[in-house]
């Protein structure tokens, strides 16, 4: 099968388009023809040789696509099915991939949109778990069952993905964006405000006592004022900043400790009842992964990218 990978770290040009040989799904697990696969910030860092050391390596981590071989044990899913999912073992931007986890397709969407899904709602849903979002009224919140949560970085796939699942659960958002954003913020559920200098007046303009939750998706060294607006960082979680969160005592969400995999099964039914929605920023051809790289590094997405796979009766698109 075709595959991504680099053989050494370096800048978007160091990917290659080699031959592999074809997986074979193991109990548990099923293989399919990849359709689309999405592409991640920890894609690029890995590039940069910031994550794993281990040389050559191959890329990606959710794809959808149509089931084709079964594991032993699988009884939920048939051959020719629609899914999309994790891939376990990091090998999703190829023609064919082994997932370990998996979800059918929403009968709305396309593969690229689907491929877009497995990332962004799995690491929203662990932050607002691990954060308690929708558990009942914060602690003297008196603001409702879901409490007033303030999301920074909140217009980014999955700052995006952790408004709307907010919203579901009976919360209030304050999210922070750029202005050019703002309107999308608003159709989403959230209200925004600017991100930068004065941050923590224009919170408390639209929430006087301050706010119950804080989730950081940006990393932008903001744990302070969300610390203080939160009151305490017993009520902040940080997806993007590990330093700081270890200086200031806010709880660092990574997979490590376990995914929300669940996630996976309920967000059809919140997509075809209208609510949730996650855009597809661009789409570029598997041959084309470096380009999706540069557009990635360039951080003005406003969706998830998306590389597609040609196959027979793909509908990609």
């Amino acid at each position: 099968m075709k595959a991504v990978r680099f053989s050494r770290f370096g800048g978007p040009e160091v990917l290659e388009i080699v031959d592999l040989p074809d997986p074979r799904p193991g109990p548990g697990q099923v293989r399919i023809a990849v359709r689309a696969a999405g592409v991640n910030a920890s894609d690029w860092k890995k590039r940069q040789g910031l994550m794993d050391q281990e040389l050559p390596q191959t890329m990606g981590y959710e794809a959808a696509g149509i089931v084709d071989e079964l594991g032993a044990g699988v009884v939920d899913v048939a051959v020719g099915d629609r899914v999309f999912g994790f891939c376990a073992d990091g090998v999703a931007q190829a023609e064919l991939a082994v997932l370990s986890s998996w979800a059918p397709v929403p009968p709305s969407l396309g593969f690229a949109a689907a491929a877009a899904l497995p990332a962004a709602v799995e690491t929203a849903t662990r932050a607002l778990d691990q954060l308690g979002v929708g558990e009942g009224p914060a602690a003297g919140a008196g603001r409702g069952d879901g409490g007033t949560l303030l999301i920074s970085g909140a217009s980014g796939s999955v700052g995006g993905a952790a408004v709307q699942l907010a919203v579901v659960r009976g919360a209030r958002v304050i999210g922070t964006a750029s202005p050019a954003n703002h309107a999308y913020l608003r159709s989403l559920g959230a209200e925004p405000v600017a991100y930068g200098e004065g941050l923590a007046d224009r919170v408390r303009a639209l929430a006087p006592d301050g706010v119950d939750l804080a989730l950081d998706v940006a990393g932008s060294g903001v744990l302070p004022e969300l610390i203080e607006l939160a009151g305490g960082a017993g009520n902040v979680v940080t997806l993007a900043d590990f330093v700081g969160a270890r200086e200031h005592g806010v709880r660092f969400s990574s997979g490590d400790a376990g995914r929300a995999l669940h996630a996976l099964g309920g967000i059809g039914e919140l997509i075809e009842s209208g609510r949730f929605a996650l855009p597809v920023a661009e789409t570029f051809p598997l041959t084309e992964v470096a380009a999706a790289h540069r557009a990635g590094e360039r951080g003005h997405a406003r969706g998830k990218l998306v590389l597609l796979v040609d196959g027979p009766a793909s509908g990609a698109q």
